[in-house]
């Protein structure tokens, strides 16, 4: 356990930081920079969202700037393999930017040549985007979110042309099962070498949740040779029984996920949520990242050492350097 860190694929905190008088330190959400210390993060994937409306596009962007501004700060690094493994990082957690809904840099009526300035921006400002999220709950102009059961629309067609070759993973997410289908279909038909991934969903054979996998695209993913990012909220562990994690972990197993299973952990601000009647969103076992210490010695014990090594960093690793990020 010594040599173990972790990499976690999704977080909400610079969302979070839209908030007026709000910072990384203060200890709110589960991915603050204390609990991401505490919790030996190497590297945490950052996410940048936005919501399917009016605005949107100055949030993305707006989100994009603070994290530029992590990496003028001691305490970040834009991750490379390499700084994990030298001095000069070693106080450091690496970070990576990511896209969750495409309309963080494309608002409904806006033309499309304006979005992909607006990505431009985005891009520029991070450094690299690591995995973009085409769609969140609901549609939008490139296809369906997962409350919906709308494909893939020509705008997303485009979108996927766009980025194709740019080393940009697609997230399978949040889409419906059918945009996830066409998705797969359309850069099957195109040739595209686009990497994909599941960021932060578990298996809805084992609970029933439109956000969780269904088996099909599950097998696709490990066909790919991608990752699927555990969830630690409860909606997608099972309302009342948190031990049930560790049965996501047994069945994505035994369907032969061992090189694809990762942590996507999904830490936001849930205080102020206008559902309250989920809130809290999180278990106390998993609540904030100081939650991977323990279940680290839990999946050495249940499952074996090589497996959680392979979980809490090495399947991100590997395909990192697979795709040439």
């Amino acid at each position: 356990m010594e040599n173990t860190f972790n990499i976690d694929m999704h977080c909400d905190l610079l969302a979070y930081l839209l908030k007026p008088n709000t910072s990384a330190d203060d200890g709110q959400p589960g991915c603050s920079l204390p609990y991401l210390r505490e919790g030996n993060v190497r590297l945490q994937v950052m996410a940048i969202y936005a919501s399917t409306a009016s605005g949107s596009t100055d949030k993305g962007i707006r989100q994009s700037d603070y994290f530029k501004e992590f990496l003028d700060r001691p305490d970040f690094f834009l991750f490379d393999e390499q700084g994990i493994q030298t001095s000069q990082y070693k106080d450091r957690i690496g970070v990576l930017a990511a896209l969750e809904n495409a309309s963080a840099f494309c608002e409904e009526d806006m033309d499309l040549d304006t979005g992909f300035k607006n990505l431009e921006t985005i891009i520029q400002n991070t450094g690299k985007i690591f995995y973009l999220g085409i769609t969140h709950h609901t549609e939008n102009r490139f296809g369906g979110g997962n409350f919906s059961n709308v494909g893939l629309k020509d705008d997303g067609k485009v979108l996927i042309d766009y980025i194709a070759g740019r080393r940009i993973a697609i997230d399978l997410a949040h889409t419906s099962d059918q945009l996830a289908y066409d998705i797969l279909d359309y850069i099957d038909r195109k040739n595209y070498a686009v990497p994909i991934l599941a960021s932060h969903s578990n298996y809805r054979s084992v609970y029933d949740n439109q956000r969780n996998l269904p088996d099909e695209l599950v097998r696709e993913v490990i066909r790919r040779k991608g990752l699927i990012g555990l969830n630690f909220i409860k909606d997608y562990i099972d309302h009342h029984h948190p031990e049930r994690l560790y049965e996501h972990i047994r069945y994505a197993l035994s369907l032969g996920a061992e090189n694809c299973i990762a942590y996507g952990g999904d830490f936001f601000y849930d205080k102020e949520h206008p559902d309250q009647s989920r809130v809290p969103f999180f278990f106390d076992e998993y609540k904030d990242a100081t939650a991977y210490n323990t279940i680290n010695r839990r999946l050495s014990q249940d499952f074996s050492p090589e497996i959680m090594k392979k979980i809490s960093h090495q399947n991100v690793l590997d395909f990192l350097r697979r795709d040439g990020y």
